[in-house]
C-alpha cells in the first residue's frame, strides 16, 4: 500500500535565509523532503507523522523577520514522481556535466548524470550542489580515494566516478537518501562507489584523498576534527551548504588544523570553498 504524505507549500519573503532555517526546523520535526521553487518550498511528511499542531512550535513562522505562508493538503506516494518531473527541470554547468531525469533527452555533453531524485536532496538545482560540480570539474580524480559526506541522491559520488575517481564512499544519515543513492549509482553504471547509511562514526581509520561535504553548517563545524583526521596529507576538502557570511566561522574552524584556503565559489550568496591538507 502506498504511504499517504502531507504536502506544505510554503512562502517564504524574504527567501534568506529564511529557507534554511524553515527546513532545518521542519526537518526536526519528521518532515521528510524538500523541493525549493521560487516562492518558498514545498515540503513533505508521511500522514502517519503527522498532526494538526505540528507547526505550533516552528519558530520562524511566528518570526517578525519574515512573513511565511502557507497551505497543506494530502498527497499519496504515487504521485510524487509526477510532482517531481512537474518541477525537475534539466540543468547544465559549464557547459560540461548535465543533471537530467531518465524522461529528460541527453544534451551529449562530456558528463551525462541522471538522477531520479524522489525525496532526497541533490539535483543539481541546489547552488551548493551546483558549485561542487564546479570545484569537482578542476579536479583530477583519477584513482582518487573519494568521500562524498552526507551524499543525498548520490550525483556527487557519482560525478567522481565518472571522472575516474575510484573507491568512493557515499554516506548519508537518513535512509531515503541511502536508498536513493544506491538507486542512482546503479541507474548510472557506477562500479565503484560504497554507498553507507549513517554518520561521520563510518569514518573511523578511514583515509581519503578527496572529502566533499555538502551538509549544513552546524554539523561540518561538529564533524571538522573527523573529516581533517580522514584526509591524507595533501588532501582536498570541499565544503559547502552554508552562506558567504558564515565563510569566518567556518575558516576559523578549519584553520585549527592549519589547512589552506585555496578557492572559494560563490552563487546568489551560498558558497563552496576548497581546503588542501
Amino acid at each position: 500500500m502506498d504511504s499517504i504524505y502531507i504536502e506544505y507549500n510554503f512562502i517564504i519573503q524574504p527567501k534568506e535565509p529564511a529557507t534554511e532555517i524553515l527546513i532545518a526546523e521542519l526537518g526536526s520535526v519528521g518532515f521528510e523532503s524538500f523541493v525549493e521553487n521560487e516562492n518558498g518550498i514545498m515540503a513533505y511528511i508521511q500522514k502517519n507523522d503527522w498532526n494538526p499542531s505540528i507547526l505550533d512550535n516552528i519558530f520562524i513562522i511566528n518570526s517578525d523577520e519574515f512573513s511565511i505562508k502557507y497551505t497543506h493538503k494530502e498527497i499519496a506516494q504515487t504521485n510524487w514522481n509526477a510532482k517531481w518531473e512537474e518541477n525537475f527541470n534539466p540543468i547544465q554547468v559549464d557547459d560540461l556535466v548535465s543533471v537530467r531525469a531518465p524522461f529528460h533527452n541527453n544534451p551529449n555533453l562530456k558528463y551525462d548524470i541522471v538522477i531520479e531524485p524522489k525525496m532526497s536532496f541533490g539535483t543539481g538545482h541546489h547552488e551548493t550542489t551546483h558549485m561542487m560540480i564546479q570545484h569537482l570539474l578542476d579536479l583530477d580524480l583519477t584513482n582518487k580515494r573519494v568521500l562524498d559526506m552526507g551524499c543525498g541522491t548520490g550525483i556527487l559520488a557519482i560525478f567522481a566516478e565518472m571522472k575516474d575517481a575510484k573507491p568512493i564512499d557515499a554516506i548519508d544519515i537518513d535512509s531515503w537518501c541511502y536508498e536513493n543513492s544506491i538507486e542512482n549509482v546503479e541507474r548510472n553504471g557506477c562500479k565503484n562507489i560504497s554507498v553507507y547509511e549513517g554518520d561521520s562514526s563510518l569514518l573511523i581509520n578511514k583515509k581519503y584523498d578527496l572529502i566533499i561535504a555538502n551538509i549544513n553548517r552546524n554539523i561540518l563545524l561538529a564533524d571538522m576534527k573527523i573529516y581533517v583526521n580522514s584526509l591524507k596529507d595533501n588532501g582536498i576538502l570541499l565544503l559547502s551548504g552554508f552562506y558567504q557570511e558564515d565563510i569566518p566561522i567556518i575558516d576559523a574552524e578549519v584553520s585549527k588544523y592549519e589547512l589552506k584556503l585555496e578557492t572559494i565559489i560563490e552563487r546568489n550568496n551560498w558558497v563552496a570553498i576548497k581546503y588542501i591538507k
